[in-house]
């Protein structure tokens, strides 16, 4: 993907509609991907002073706590962007009340977007695959980060519901979802942004459910068909009834007891955000800031 360009099936009106609708409750794969997120913070080497955790509202609140949990000295920066009643909700789920003791003695908090270089870690769980600008979201994110402090994410990848997909072909609808960026791209992109080191992995997770009805009410809590070709409107009854006999026939796995299995690909990423570097040209030009960055970095 170059520096230009941006996903070509993700419609941004529709991206940033779902952004902004409000999320009653993280969804339980989000959760679950966000402990499995968590335990890759033990390969880090360095306990940040400092944390952000972006858009926690669909990223995980219990994802929170467990990150929490693991650096409980460290200040907390929340950062909702989703809409004014998102970080509303935000500073209610995670705010701590006057007459809570911690709030006096435990790690500061604090809500709104973080100050430039202010982050030691930045922390955004399945975020990145609705963004309608992944290129833009990440340099924000380069922009929070200090010098030494890095990022840790998750998104979904190309594989995910691969089956929901080969059954609307065969249907001859329209796609059923946008289609997911390869982590060998994601990696391109922090290296673009001006991240370094970036280490990417990814695994498949097939999730069971017992009805047709079960599966589309998953599919729904995680997300919405963002692809500017998906169906134009609303579908009957008949639609609906078609789709849960053609998920019943094709998604039942015997494997596995039974039950309709569909496949999630989780790509996970993390990157650091190193010392500023300085062109050697005829004429260089370095900002009072990052000059500043770079003596402090050689007196230590």
């Amino acid at each position: 993907m170059s520096e230009q360009q941006l996903p070509p099936t993700i419609d941004p009106n529709a991206a940033e509609r779902w952004h902004a609708l409000p999320a009653a409750t993280s969804p339980w794969l989000h959760e679950e991907i966000a402990r499995r997120m968590q335990d890759r913070l033990q390969w880090m080497t360095a306990k940040p002073g400092n944390w952000c955790d972006w858009d926690p509202l669909r990223g995980g609140t219990q994802g929170h706590a467990l990150v929490q949990q693991r650096f409980p000295e460290a200040m907390s920066q929340i950062t909702e962007t989703s809409s004014p009643k998102g970080q509303q909700q935000a500073q209610e789920l995670f705010g701590k009340p006057w007459w809570n003791l911690s709030r006096w003695s435990g790690p500061a908090q604090q809500f709104g977007m973080p100050q430039d270089a202010s982050v030691e870690m930045l922390w955004a769980n399945m975020a990145l695959h609705t963004a309608a600008n992944p290129q833009a979201l990440i340099a924000q994110w380069h922009r929070a980060l200090a010098v030494d402090g890095y990022v840790m994410f998750s998104c979904l990848g190309p594989d995910t519901v691969r089956e929901l997909h080969s059954l609307y072909a065969d249907m001859g609808w329209p796609v059923p979802g946008h289609s997911m960026t390869d982590m060998h791209d994601w990696g391109d992109m922090l290296v673009h942004a001006g991240f370094a080191e970036p280490v990417m992995d990814m695994e498949r997770v097939t999730l069971t459910f017992a009805t047709p009805e079960r599966l589309l009410q998953e599919l729904r809590e995680l997300g919405r068909n963002l692809h500017p070709q998906r169906f134009p409107a609303l579908r009957g009854r008949g639609f609906k009834q078609k789709l849960e006999s053609a998920l019943a026939e094709r998604l039942t796995d015997s494997a596995q007891g039974g039950q309709l299995a569909i496949t999630f690909e989780i790509i996970y990423g993390h990157a650091f955000k190193p010392q500023p570097r300085v062109a050697v040209e005829a004429n260089s030009a370095v900002s009072l800031d990052d000059m500043r960055m770079m003596l402090r970095k050689g007196r230590q």
